[in-house]
């Protein structure tokens, strides 16, 4: 889209669109006004070869004239208004600060808040995208540099007087990000008790929802006896799940894009194996046999939409339920630390435990081991039990007694 670098800010500016037959490019934009410095009347025109692309360029000239803003910039939503001024708001950045930015543009700032009028954006709103982002497990660099180019468009909105202060200047999110980083050093602590506790949770969540879609509750169990992420139970695929072994490959998980919730490769981009237990199959019997063909998704809203943690969290009322069950601190990503709690717990071994979490450091799977004191007496036991069958072991006060050989 052309635009008139030369126009005056604030004068007013008459326009119209002229077809002229028989042209390459009939439609000719024409821009009028009066210079404010020696009174002169000026124009500028240009032609093209379809009407919208003439209106696109008026709509240019009306912008320039107006500062680079729409006049109704008060009512667009962020996504256009950051359209329109992200020249601006970028201006000086270096080129390895200026990708990473633009990245959070698109795939975190665009689908969270983009659809939203820009004078409807309050703290709150900005805190809740924040927090969905560190729940998505964004990395801290990933969520600073979002937050940053957010900052920069809201600002000039803020220069525009589109509104009255920069509400992504949010502070405390760094001490969130750090609590949800101290709470992986326990993540048992996060683990649901029993399969009670996760019965009792499902039928609540599909209790409060709209309709009672008891999809919600197979959604919220197969998470949890899997150890899998809700984006992952989302790309589940017929085709994924082996009947013979009862093994799930987990290839693919649904996120936040351009444009709304995508499917994309696993975090790290490993696909891995998880066992699918007894307790679930039936529930993942039926849901195969009605699956349209191989490539049907087996877990989608009631609509047969994609899920994303946001869209349980919103369809279950997820917050409420989970408060008035005693479970304050339970997150969606919480079912997965509930399966790595479990398997460890049943003596999983943690080689095999590493390999259906996808963890890629031994030392994230180990966080889910529980050492109690029993365990650990048991371990000496064991340890005694071994060497006790050693022929000639034994111990006096010189030290160790060994067979010679």
């Amino acid at each position: 889209m052309t635009t008139a670098q030369d126009i005056p800010l604030g004068v007013s500016v008459k326009t119209d669109v002229e077809y002229r037959a028989g042209r390459p490019k009939p439609y000719k934009a024409r821009a009028r006004w009066i210079d404010p410095t020696t009174g002169d009347r000026r124009s500028k025109s240009e032609s093209f070869a379809t009407p919208e692309e003439a209106q696109d360029w008026i709509d240019g000239i009306v912008r320039a004239a107006n500062g680079g803003i729409d006049p109704a910039a008060a009512t667009q939503r962020l996504a256009e208004y950051g359209d329109d001024v992200m020249p601006l708001a970028i201006r000086g950045l270096e080129r390895k600060t200026l990708d990473p930015y633009l990245a959070g543009w698109r795939l975190r700032v665009v689908p969270s808040l983009g659809h939203i009028p820009v004078r409807m954006i309050t703290n709150g709103v900005v805190d809740r995208a924040v927090h969905a982002w560190i729940a998505d497990e964004c990395s801290r660099s990933t969520v600073k540099n979002s937050i940053a180019i957010l900052v920069r468009v809201l600002e000039q909105a803020l220069r525009d007087g589109v509104v009255q202060h920069n509400v992504a200047r949010v502070t405390g999110w760094q001490r969130e990000y750090e609590r949800a980083e101290d709470e992986l050093d326990d993540p048992r602590s996060l683990a649901l008790p029993d399969w009670e506790a996760l019965t009792r949770l499902a039928d609540a969540l599909v209790a409060q929802s709209h309709g009672r879609f008891t999809g919600w509750g197979h959604v919220v169990t197969f998470a949890a006896c899997t150890a899998a992420r809700i984006g992952e139970v989302s790309g589940v695929r017929a085709a994924d799940i082996d009947r013979r072994t009862w093994t799930w490959t987990v290839r693919r998980q649904t996120t936040p894009g351009p444009g709304g919730l995508i499917d994309k490769g696993t975090k790290g981009k490993r696909a891995r194996k998880v066992p699918i237990i007894e307790e679930v199959r039936e529930m993942v019997t039926e849901r195969l046999d009605s699956a349209s063909g191989p490539d049907g998704r087996l877990f989608t809203g009631p609509r047969g939409g994609r899920i994303s943690t946001a869209v349980l969290r919103d369809a279950t009322h997820w917050d409420q339920v989970v408060t008035a069950l005693g479970y304050e601190h339970l997150r969606r990503h919480d079912l997965r630390h509930t399966g790595l709690t479990w398997m460890a717990d049943a003596g999983v071994p943690v080689h095999v435990l590493r390999k259906i979490a996808g963890h890629g450091s031994l030392m994230t799977t180990q966080r889910y081991l529980h050492p109690d004191q029993s365990s650990i007496e048991d371990a000496g036991t064991a340890l005694s039990a071994h060497l006790g069958r050693a022929p000639g072991a034994g111990w006096s006060p010189n030290g160790p007694q060994l067979r010679a050989v």
